[in-house]
């Protein structure tokens, strides 16, 4: 079946809420649950700003007395997103290369390019399913994070539902524009399904974890370790889909991105940005082991938890990323999504790869 019935999810991105300084979040008393959402949103609030113990002032200045550049980076407080920020921290390598970063959580990367477009943000983490945005010029690739595995559809126990066919007319919970909503797609055309066929329910993604572990849905399209929370109040989910069943057709990358303009006036600023990111990445591909322990430290998450999130997520050296920059495996991967986007309605059509992602600047930033 084609795609190009599938989807009607093209829609605007939400406004930027930029989050609050991380240390004031904390210092508000929680109020004690009175229900099972509530318990729900409260241990999902511990896993989505937990991340922000790296917070505000992620580095000192910069060294040898050279002028400092202070930048704020948003990212999501999971592994995949907040890996390399944590290690850059932790290691001292923003003041090495003259930045100092401030840290903002999101919960998804349509808000972080939200923010950038609003010039709350300098820089942002995105998964595959928010590409769409940078290939339709609302941000600018810099640098590939790692791919990921980490997206599921899943269903409740008990519900009847053990296939994605069983889904038609069930209610589910979709965090819109994200990667879980891509793989809900592309699972739905795969059962010969519509999303017409099916009641989805848009939600943010601690909206759409509480609304799962309280019943209120029959399924929903989200990703780990969200699903590790709703998991530990609903034992048996059913897994119906993930990114794995679809790694013949997409390497699902996350990225890292910044605004248009940013990537085309200060392309020093953006050289140093990745350069940082390169070699935090180059540190978490040699010593993986140490980097969970360094980002359950940031994230304030066990590191059992945070190991297992890790498994989701396929890690590539510097070396490897240049080289795939430089013969074009990184541009058919974006190339790959933006044909997806287009099938089903999110792009009119494919943007040359070369023109979303900085590859020369990622190039450049290896070499130095």
């Amino acid at each position: 079946m084609s795609l190009s019935s599938v989807s009607r999810i093209s829609r605007p991105f939400p406004a930027a809420r930029a989050p609050r300084p991380p240390h004031r979040l904390r210092s508000r008393p929680r109020p004690r649950p009175r229900s099972r959402l509530a318990a729900v949103t409260a241990a999902l609030a511990v896993l989505t700003l937990a991340g922000c113990s790296g917070g505000e002032g992620g580095s000192g200045g910069g060294d040898g007395g050279g002028r400092t550049r202070s930048i704020e980076f948003g990212y999501i407080a999971d592994y995949n997103q907040a890996g390399l920020l944590a290690i850059a921290q932790k290691r001292g390598l923003w003041a090495r290369n003259g930045l100092n970063a401030s840290y903002k959580v999101f919960t998804d990367g349509p808000t972080q390019i939200a923010a950038l477009g609003a010039g709350d943000l300098d820089f942002g983490t995105i998964g595959p399913g928010a590409t769409w945005l940078p290939a339709s010029g609302r941000a600018t690739v810099v640098a590939v994070n790692q791919l990921g595995r980490a997206d599921r559809v899943v269903a409740l126990p008990g519900s009847g539902i053990t296939r994605t066919a069983d889904l038609k007319g069930k209610k589910i919970a979709v965090p819109e524009g994200t990667s879980g909503d891509m793989i809900l797609t592309l699972a739905l055309d795969r059962a010969g399904l519509t999303r017409d066929d099916v009641r989805i329910v848009p939600m943010t993604p601690p909206t759409a974890v509480s609304a799962l572990a309280s019943r209120q849905v029959d399924a929903a399209a989200l990703w780990y370790p969200l699903l590790t929370t709703v998991e530990k109040r609903v034992p048996g989910l059913v897994h119906l889909a993930g990114s794995a069943d679809f790694a013949d057709e997409f390497a699902f990358p996350s990225s890292v991105v910044t605004a248009p303009a940013t990537a085309r006036k200060e392309r020093a600023l953006v050289t140093d940005v990745t350069r940082v990111l390169q070699e935090a990445n180059d540190y978490r591909h040699r010593n993986p082991g140490e980097s969970v322990a360094i980002t359950a430290g940031f994230l304030r998450l066990d590191p059992g938890t945070v190991a297992a999130d890790a498994r989701n997520t396929l890690p590539l050296s510097t070396a490897d990323l240049v080289a795939k920059t430089e013969d074009g495996t990184v541009t058919r991967w974006f190339t790959a999504l933006q044909r997806f986007f287009v099938r089903t309605g999110k792009l009119d059509a494919v943007t040359d790869g070369r023109k979303l992602y900085t590859g020369d600047l990622y190039t450049e930033a290896a070499a130095r």
